[in-house]
């Protein structure tokens, strides 16, 4: 299969998975309206997507590192579906953190599988994992809207609608599927994915930036949890408002994620990783600080600024553990992502106690404390996943 086709049907398989994310986050207003949960017991269905999901991303990371395990990807994305498509059938808050929690399960295998075959893909391209990423970013962007149109009309009791993602999802997979079983029976099935020296590994570095990513998250997971509830404070509206605003957050991912790709093509990584943070730590404080309409904008900026370090820190896991791209692509992908997800219960419990306004503010901070943390770092060189050699044939 031509690498750009893969390219594109990974990325829109990554859309497809990563829509289950963002649909979390989408779906509190819901419960807030329907179930009258308190800012605190909401943000517990984000946590236990996230928790869940931080538990077993190291667990598909390592497998990947030794196995290939491409039907990961059709079978997690059908995961992730399932469980946001059930979370809104039970009146119950416990059966609810489980079918959030499976669906976390779900986002977690998929993503590390998916980015050592998009690497292989990309040929080490910073471009291609951008367009990759990108696909998760268009998913999160389009859970707002999903979710509103699934559920906005007849209430929760819709939310079995949500799985028509992952089952498109999945069959998108399948010609991925077919071109990696028709490698893997020329090179052996099930051959271990062939690893880089240990002595590569600069663990150090990958400690500091996978900090930074956490950092990162707990910003963003913060913003994606309540935007939707505070842009109709700050701004006045109703439902439809608060809608915009997220999928304003959503939608400058994308845009930063393609502007990443772009710059990293011109600079170093940990330059435009640097630069980004810098920027963000302006844009989220605009975005906490500042009334009325123009909130809109520095919800942009912030999407924007913490998304152009997204897939480059993917590709700089991966060059720092060299040896084990599986596990890196699990916390830089996956693992520290989700996160952030711990922090929101804080932030519910801190604006039941004082007011949402309050309780964002120290979400002003993450950008910042991700920037002091790869301030240090070095482009590391870049390492390229290779599929398995064919086995030679046997002469007559």
């Amino acid at each position: 299969m031509p690498a750009n086709r893969t390219i594109l049907m990974l990325s829109v398989g990554h859309g497809c998975v990563d829509v289950y994310q963002g649909s979390v986050a989408a779906l509190i207003p819901f419960f807030v309206a329907e179930r009258s949960y308190t800012y605190a017991v909401a943000s517990g269905i984000v946590l236990a997507a996230s928790l869940l999901s931080s538990v077993a991303q190291p667990f598909f990371g390592v497998l990947t590192d030794r196995w290939a395990l491409p039907w990961l990807l059709p079978v997690s994305t059908l995961l992730g579906g399932a469980g946001v498509a059930l979370s809104g059938l039970s009146g119950s808050y416990g059966l609810t953190l489980v079918f959030v929690a499976v669906s976390g399960v779900g986002v977690a295998a998929y993503h590390p599988e998916s980015a050592r075959v998009a690497r292989i893909a990309s040929q080490g391209s910073h471009t291609a994992m951008g367009w990759f990423s990108l696909g998760g970013n268009i998913g999160f962007a389009a859970a707002p809207f999903m979710v509103t149109a699934a559920v906005a009309t007849g209430g929760l009791r819709f939310t079995p609608l949500l799985i028509l993602p992952a089952l498109v999802g999945s069959v998108l997979c399948l010609p991925v599927l077919r071109a990696l079983a028709r490698a893997e029976t020329a090179a052996g099935k099930g051959s271990p994915v062939p690893p880089a020296k240990r002595e590569h590994d600069d663990t150090r570095s990958f400690v500091k930036l996978s900090c930074a990513v956490a950092f990162r998250s707990v910003a963003f997971m913060g913003l994606s949890t309540f935007i939707a509830l505070y842009a109709r404070q700050r701004t006045g509206g109703g439902t439809t408002s608060g809608t915009v605003a997220l999928s304003v957050l959503y939608l400058g991912g994308a845009v930063g994620t393609v502007l990443g790709g772009r710059l990293a093509t011109r600079f170093d990584r940990v330059a435009v990783v640097r630069g980004a943070y810098l920027a963000g730590i302006v844009a989220v404080a605009g975005t906490v600080l500042v009334p009325g309409p123009a909130l809109y904008l520095f919800v942009a900026l912030t999407s924007a600024s913490l998304y152009v370090p997204f897939s480059l820190q993917v590709t700089l896991g991966q060059d720092y553990l060299p040896s084990r791209m599986g596990t890196a692509s699990g916390i830089t992908l996956g693992l520290a992502v989700s996160v952030g997800g711990v922090a929101g219960p804080l932030i519910g419990a801190l604006a039941d106690a004082t007011s949402l306004r309050t309780a964002l503010l120290p979400l002003i901070l993450m950008p910042g404390l991700a920037c002091l943390m790869v301030s240090t770092l070095r482009e590391p060189p870049v390492h390229r996943l290779v599929t398995p050699a064919p086995v030679p044939e046997r002469q007559p």
